[in-house]
């Protein structure tokens, strides 16, 4: 029997959702559903519904350096994303095992940070430290910034309202040291579209979309980086996979279904045979 040959690997630096709709369950979902096998390093496990997140439990900084550096080390990896790092400590561990597994800005191995530094409701995810860490760290070694406008307002204190804003807060945000800066646009409801801006120091890519009149968006940030991440572990240039992962996300919001007493989540069955829904 002949080996099948191997897919691209992509990689999520995330926490655990329990409802399934986001973090790492939903990397994972992307992943698969875009032909690319994934790999994991969990962060944190949270205790959440549609709700809202009511607990967590951070795992040691080694640990979730030890998973990147295992999966690195035997597996490869052809792409990397972060989604919630919980802390400071986390994140300086997560940049230093980065930096040996040449991941990042300056590495060969691209890396798609994610700030997930607000939850659903808009509070933050970190405290002062865990912000600072997160723009002085992470942010110099990223090949895209993918921050929705609730961490925009959290990493530069701007609160957007209108695409201008969005053009501006992509200015400073690159200034921060990314690569690319990619600013969602998914709750600037005052908008008709849903126009996402990705900037790479000189130039401006609007990426349409429809905003399709749902409330069960849950997980649509996470969807939309990792479908992102899974373009660049295929080998696309970043303009090119931005556009892949803005509709994957558009047809997943689409498709979202309602589940639970609040927010349900965006849906990947979407790209399943009718049969296998």
């Amino acid at each position: 029997m002949t080996e099948n040959p191997s897919p691209p690997s992509a990689l999520t630096i995330a926490g655990s959702d329990s409802g399934g709709a986001a973090g790492l369950q939903a990397d994972l979902r992307t992943f698969l559903t875009c032909g690319v096998h994934g790999l994991v390093a969990v962060t944190a496990v949270t205790v959440q519904n549609t709700l809202g997140v009511h607990d967590r439990s951070d795992l040691p900084p080694h640990i979730v350096a030890g998973q990147i550096e295992a999966v690195a080390a035997d597996m490869g990896v052809g792409a990397a994303k972060t989604g919630m790092l919980a802390s400071a400590e986390i994140i300086h561990a997560v940049a230093a095992a980065c930096d040996k597994a040449g991941i990042g800005r300056d590495g060969a191995i691209p890396f798609v940070v994610d700030p997930v530094a607000a939850a659903m409701t808009g509070q933050s995810l970190f405290d002062d430290n865990g912000l600072a860490a997160l723009r002085d760290e992470l942010l110099p070694r990223a090949t895209v910034l993918t921050p929705n406008l609730d961490e925009v307002r959290l990493l530069t204190g701007m609160t957007v309202t209108d695409r201008e804003g969005m053009h501006t807060a992509a200015v400073v945000l690159h200034q921060l040291g990314p690569k690319y800066v990619l600013v969602k646009s998914g709750h600037l409801q005052s908008d008709p579209e849903c126009v996402d801006l990705l900037f790479d120091g000189s130039t401006f890519v609007e990426l349409p979309g429809p905003r399709w009149q749902t409330p069960h968006t849950h997980g649509a940030g996470d969807t939309m980086a990792s479908a992102l991440t899974a373009g660049l572990a295929k080998g696309m240039p970043v303009v090119e996979a931005a556009r892949y992962g803005k509709w994957f996300v558009s047809q997943a919001v689409e498709h979202s279904y309602p589940m639970g007493a609040k927010v349900g989540p965006v849906s990947a069955f979407w790209r399943l045979a009718p049969e296998e829904r």
